[in-house]
């Protein structure tokens, strides 16, 4: 019995608790009384607005700084109070050639070319650098580079996390589709209110134009299981599209609430129903440009080209609140609506359809006080590797304390008053003398803060996979900067960005799980950065670097006449931006200099060792 009962509980949920939630269940079934709706009258909910991150950002005065000279953006007035009040001074700001690499990588995902850096460096304009924002942010290339931070927080996948023999009828073969238009959005600067207007209701907005249907693959591409139509796993379905909205767009666990009022977020049994009522009410489908319905079961590769996944209007329908998580023991009917504790009283019931344009401008209201606070600091967190709250999705009391409040609040009000505008945002942030740094260690100043919250210099930080696969293309001259429909990574004639790459839930591709892509089953808000043996033994023995080694020789030796540390200069100015010091030429040279074994050359070695380096997976 235990065991058949089991199967109402998502197969996330511990067993531990799942068997105390059923012996609860037992005793229900036994004849006891069946407890009432759970999602009771206890919370203070004028208390719980009160909470930071419940009250609406408030724009913050400039603060006072000794040091008047060093800010050049609004941001940096509340990072230097902060450091003069811990007695700590900014560090100087970083020289060209790293600088031009540090904002390139962060803004395009891509290294500078040798021209580019010269170019920066010999440009003695008063407003070079503004000019090298501005042309970074007018790239294709800065869509490409926010996609790749948006698609993992909105679970991106083109497959399912299951599969019985040859079944793709539940795949998704134009998955990309979903992936070019976030590019876009990025690219064009679409206000981040319509941004997520359209990832949950494009068909219900009159601005939404036909090609931003593909938007509705924020919902159209989540988990889909077996035997959909049975309510338990309908409600996983439905699990899974609650906590994706919540956490990419709020910052609030949500899902938490799904068997029980939740443990320590003023969310209800009630508030979690409320929403994932919306998601019961609608369809996950597949539709042509010219609006047709691909009916029936269809495999991945019979799907129509132009087809769009997408989710449209169902039934309408509340539901009732399943005690304990069991959709056989039901309470009260849960309306559509909602958060109570991010609205002004009760939560209005939603009464368009589904509520998915309902729900869509309650999370992009200017009133919202989590949606502006989520977006910032999660680009914060893009330019300076650590966000300012550090659960960058968890805005709740169970989340981080940010480490400059009045900088976030500050930010959210400026970024909704820009028109939502990330260009603007990213624009101030790099702008910034704080972002301009240098990230060179100080002994003294490390011991004061050597985690660098107060950030008296720039954070030193990983490369992503996606950031480091293409740096090496572009660096050995073979980047394919087309798009369209994904590629595997392990086809060697995939030369294109990593983002174009086909993501798998039901087994993550083997480059992208070693080097730390997160799982595409769930939302997630970060990236771990792990170093392990497997990674270097890749990059030595991978068919991958292999044939980038040889591209690299090839590419810095392809002049005969030139001499063997030209060719080492030119290496160091594609890889690293940067010329070689004497010493390393020496040890180059020297290494260049022995007889080669077997069929690789010297010059192959070599270049596979600059890849390889720590300088070419790293940025100050």
């Amino acid at each position: 019995m235990l065991a058949a009962q089991l199967n109402v509980y998502p197969c996330r949920r511990t067993l531990l608790v799942a068997a105390l939630s059923l012996a609860a269940v037992g005793g229900a079934l036994a004849g006891q009384p069946e407890v009432a709706n759970p999602s009771g009258n206890k919370i203070d909910w004028n208390k719980e607005r009160q909470f930071w991150s419940f009250k609406v950002p408030q724009a913050q005065p400039k603060p006072a700084v000794k040091n008047s000279k060093w800010p050049r953006q609004p941001v940096d007035y509340f990072i230097l109070a902060r450091l003069e009040q811990k007695k700590l001074s900014p560090s100087p700001e970083e020289e060209r050639r790293t600088l031009i690499r540090r904002l390139t990588l962060d803004l395009t995902g891509l290294p500078p070319t040798p021209d580019e850096v010269a170019t920066f460096v010999a440009d003695k304009r008063a407003d070079a650098y503004e000019q090298l924002v501005e042309r970074l942010l007018a790239s294709p290339r800065f869509g490409e580079r926010m996609a790749s931070v948006w698609l993992p927080l909105a679970r991106y996948a083109e497959d399912q996390a299951h599969q019985v023999g040859g079944d793709t009828t539940m795949f998704y073969a134009n998955a990309y589709r979903y992936r070019e238009w976030v590019m876009g959005a990025f690219n064009r600067d679409l206000p981040y209110d319509q941004f997520i207007q359209f990832q949950l209701a494009a068909d219900k907005f009159p601005a939404a134009k036909p090609e931003d249907l593909a938007a509705l693959g924020f919902l159209g591409l989540g988990p889909k299981y077996y035997n959909r139509g049975r309510i338990e796993v309908m409600a996983d379905e439905w699990e899974d599209r609650v906590d994706t909205v919540t956490r990419a767009t709020l910052g609030l666990t949500v899902a938490c609430a799904r068997c029980h009022d939740h443990k320590f977020e003023p969310i209800t049994q009630r508030d979690y129903y409320a929403l994932a009522g919306v998601f019961a009410s609608v369809k996950m489908v597949n539709k042509t440009a010219d609006g047709k319905t691909v009916e029936g079961k269809v495999q991945a590769d019979k799907m129509p080209a132009d087809a769009v996944h997408m989710v449209e209007e169902g039934t309408a329908q509340n539901l009732s609140i399943f005690l304990r998580g069991n959709p056989e023991l039901k309470g009260a009917v849960a309306e559509r609506s909602f958060l109570k504790v991010l609205s002004a009283d009760e939560p209005k019931p939603f009464a368009d359809g589904s509520g998915r344009r309902e729900l869509a401008e309650a999370i992009a209201s200017r009133d919202n006080p989590l949606t502006a606070r989520v977006l910032v600091n999660r680009v914060w967190g893009v330019l300076f590797s650590k966000p300012l709250v550090a659960t960058a999705s968890n805005f709740g009391h169970s989340g981080m304390m940010p480490t400059h409040p009045e900088l976030l609040d500050d930010l959210a009000v400026r970024f909704m008053a820009s028109g939502w505008s990330v260009k603007s945002l990213v624009r101030e942030l790099a702008l910034s003398a704080t972002y301009r740094q240098s990230s060179r260690d100080d002994a003294k100043k490390s011991a004061a803060d050597v985690a660098n919250e107060s950030l008296w210099r720039m954070n030193r930080r990983r490369l992503s996979i996606e950031q480091w696969r293409d740096s090496v293309l572009a660096v050995t001259g073979e980047l394919d900067l087309s798009g369209g429909k994904s590629l595997e990574l392990d086809d060697a004639k995939n030369l294109r960005r990593t983002v174009h790459a086909r993501i798998s839930r039901l087994k993550l591709n083997d480059l992208l799980m070693q080097f730390d892509y997160p799982d595409a089953n769930v939302h997630a808000e970060k990236r771990s950065a792990t170093t392990t043996p497997t990674q270097k033994l890749f990059m030595l023995n991978s068919p991958f670097m292999l044939a980038r080694a040889k591209a690299l020789a090839e590419r810095v030796t392809t002049d005969a006449s030139e001499s063997d540390a030209a060719s080492i200069q030119r290496a160091y100015q594609l890889l690293y931006g940067r010329n070689p010091e004497s010493a390393e030429t020496a040890a180059a040279l020297t290494f260049l200099r022995k007889p080669a074994t077997g069929e690789v050359t010297r010059w192959q070695q070599y270049a596979q060792a600059l890849l390889m380096a720590n300088e070419m997976l790293y940025v100050d």
